[in-house]
């Protein structure tokens, strides 16, 4: 009878260790990866152990033929005895930790270090009375501004500048990457603030004047207007030239409907403009030769939507230049499974030898 309780509680401590060591290697596999995984393998080593034991349990518990069993019945029970187990164990689960610290259970960190190369960008805008025209909603202009400022807000790397021209042409804002600015700026770009007209070389010009001393690898201009270069001292093939040997890129944009507009084609005392239909003409052919010229690209925009599209090709074709370098590094993490497993070992031993020794 005691034989078989003796045996039973061995089978008991045994599983408690087991499940212990269960527990142990789900944590180490979920949170960890493993230098050494194969090692894990080694745990199967504990059945063999615990076969032992069991046996040795057998062997060692000695026997003796009673006429009744009352008295062990109903004579008192040995708690210490209870615990005689206990020190193998805690041997056990210690040896299954040793073998988890072997396998080298690490953690990882992983971080990045990423490097945007902006690119310079000039928007060149044309603010001439006939950008006023209807055929865009409200008018050419506005929806020039409002979309171009769209534009800007997808591009928080890129240092954008604006140049404005009628007649004439100048900086409305430099090359910034303060965009809340930039984009206050373009709100106050309206016609009558330089001479009337249409100075499309004079405002290539100094667009690439903004761009000269930049030092980004990619430069970029987009000149926007709405009709024929009739003004200025730069004529925009020259300007175009410049640009080409500067390795500027030049993307024209066209905006107008195809056939005639609702344009303002005088002014009256009062400042009010007086609009009539009136054929819609733009130089399509000089704004082809400029962007062929300079690697750049030619579009029309016949409303919003096209301009719009426009804008998003031109980003799609620009896109910002980003360099992500990836660092990895390993941590040791077996330390706690080694310091825990070494412990237990070295108190189940203590315990075998002191405390528990007279129930072997």
């Amino acid at each position: 009878m005691r034989r078989n309780r003796d045996l039973l509680l061995a089978f008991v401590w045994s599983a408690i260790a087991l499940a212990g060591v269960v527990f142990a290697l789900l944590w180490a596999l979920e949170r960890y990866d493993a230098a050494s995984p194969w090692i894990y393998w080694g745990l199967l080593l504990l059945f063999p152990l615990i076969a032992l034991y069991a046996l040795r349990t057998v062997r060692r518990a000695p026997m003796a033929r009673l006429s009744t069993l009352c008295a062990l019945n109903n004579g008192p029970v040995d708690l210490l005895a209870a615990f005689r187990h206990l020190p193998f164990a805690m041997g056990l689960l210690g040896l299954g930790l040793l073998i988890i610290a072997m396998a080298r259970p690490q953690s990882e960190d992983n971080w990045q270090d990423v490097k945007r190369e902006g690119i310079d960008i000039v928007i060149a805008l044309d603010i001439s009375g006939s950008m006023l025209a209807k055929d865009l909603k409200p008018d050419r202009l506005e929806a020039s501004k409002r979309v171009a400022m769209e534009f800007i807000d997808g591009r928080p790397n890129d240092r954008i500048g604006l140049v404005v021209y009628e007649g004439e042409a100048f900086t409305q804002c430099p090359i910034t990457t303060d965009h809340r600015v930039l984009k206050e700026l373009f709100a106050d770009a309206y016609p009558g603030l330089i001479d009337g007209g249409t100075a499309v070389g004079s405002g290539l010009a100094t667009a690439l004047n903004r761009l000269r001393e930049s030092e980004a690898k990619s430069k970029v201009v987009i000149l926007l207007t709405d009709g024929v270069s009739n003004a200025g001292t730069v004529q925009p093939i020259d300007a175009a030239q410049i640009a080409e040997q500067l390795g500027i890129r030049v993307y024209t944009i066209g905006v107008g409907t195809r056939g005639k507009a609702l344009s303002p084609v005088a002014r009256y005392a009062t400042g009010q403009y007086r609009y009539e239909y009136v054929d819609v003409e733009i130089d399509e052919q000089t704004l082809t030769r400029i962007a062929d010229l300079t690697g750049g690209k030619y579009f029309r925009a016949t409303d919003e939507q096209k301009l719009r599209e426009i804008y998003g090709e031109i980003d799609r074709l620009e896109k910002t230049r980003i360099k992500v370098t990836e660092h990895r590094s390993k941590n040791e993490e077996y330390h706690p499974f080694a310091l825990l497993g070494t412990g237990l070992l070295l108190i189940g031993l203590v315990l075998d030898r002191t405390i528990l020794r007279a129930m072997a």
